[in-house]
């Protein structure tokens, strides 16, 4: 066992009690000092850690290794199941190896954003937001396109974006460097210690990983923001917004999650509520997952690094089916 390093145990109870208390000004730029090192970092056991923050890990799913890891249940070389009802890991594999998360990376965004921006706020996209990496999602903005952090946030989720996640992160941090602190502390103040990201999107970059126990966190923590149940719930997103000479634009996008698309078969009593998709060569190909049983119980999946999309669904399907 690593030991915790101290310093930034203290650092992230004193976040949590930022958080929690909502002091200071709006956006990230009032809470966390500029200068801060993105790269500052540290591998730790995040249940550990949890378990030292008093009263936290009373409200999450600490691992206590009482749960079905004897037998390789899934493809995937990570993955894990949450009952968030009883508060309960049913299933582990490799959970806190650290691994390129992919597109789930926008969860923290999204969650930093909905924390920390204001929905109505108007957002300009900069040169800053163009991607030029070959066979990466876009929404095809343009510098000087104006729209709502709110239309910036569906269409990053719904259809994973990743020009309007550069946009979204320039807009609430005030540069996307500013705005990725930002995202590692909140991971740190959540425990999830085994977490650094580089750039808020997800395609690939070296140090940019996380945990399927530390996805589970961020992603827990998410989902107490309404907004953001609700969009990732989302089909398809349609909105209008306006180019740099005053022109609209109409955009539809379409959910990149295809149990909405009924192309994978779940446990009959289960149903999904919504979640992440991500995929790359270096990440394979990764699924956050909510869902709920028809007893009103409610879970979290997450699946690192399957070797292809349709295992990542199948991969679900299957920790789901020993779901209690």
């Amino acid at each position: 066992m690593k030991c915790i390093n101290k310093a930034f145990l203290i650092i992230g109870m004193a976040l949590i009690a930022v958080l929690l208390t909502g002091c200071g000004g709006s956006g990230y730029s009032m809470k966390f000092d500029r200068d801060m090192e993105s790269s500052a970092y540290t591998m730790v056991n995040s249940a550990q850690v949890n378990s030292e923050l008093t009263g936290y890990s009373q409200s999450i799913c600490v691992d206590n290794g009482d749960y079905a890891a004897s037998f390789d249940l899934i493809q995937a070389d990570s993955g894990a199941l949450f009952n968030t009802t009883n508060l309960t890991v049913l299933y582990g594999k490799n959970m806190y190896d650290t691994m390129n998360p992919a597109s789930t990376t926008k969860i923290m965004t999204a969650l930093v954003a909905l924390k920390y921006g204001n929905l109505n706020d108007r957002i300009t996209v900069t040169e800053n937001a163009m991607v030029t990496e070959s066979g990466a999602q876009t929404a095809g903005l343009r510098p000087g396109d104006t729209m709502t952090l709110e239309q910036a946030l569906n269409i990053m989720l719904v259809c994973s974006a990743n020009d309007a996640a550069l946009a979204v992160a320039e807009h609430v941090g005030g540069s996307v460097d500013t705005f990725v602190k930002a995202m590692n502390a909140e991971a740190y103040a959540l425990g999830a210690t085994n977490t650094h990201f580089c750039n808020p999107h997800g395609l690939t970059e070296e140090g940019h990983l996380t945990t399927a126990y530390d996805m589970y966190l961020i992603f827990n923590e998410a989902l107490k923001i309404d907004e953001f149940k609700n969009i990732i719930g989302q089909v398809a997103y349609t909105t209008s917004f306006y180019d740099a000479t005053g022109n609209v634009k109409e955009i539809e996008v379409g959910s990149t999650n295809l149990f909405f698309k009924d192309s994978y078969n779940l446990p009959p009593d289960v149903v999904v509520l919504g979640g992440k998709t991500g995929t790359t060569a270096a990440a394979g190909s990764c699924l956050v997952m909510y869902e709920k049983d028809s007893d009103n119980k409610y879970y979290i999946t997450v699946i690192l690094h399957a070797p292809d999309r349709e295992s990542s669904y199948t991969d679900t399907s299957a920790m789901l089916a020993i779901h209690d």
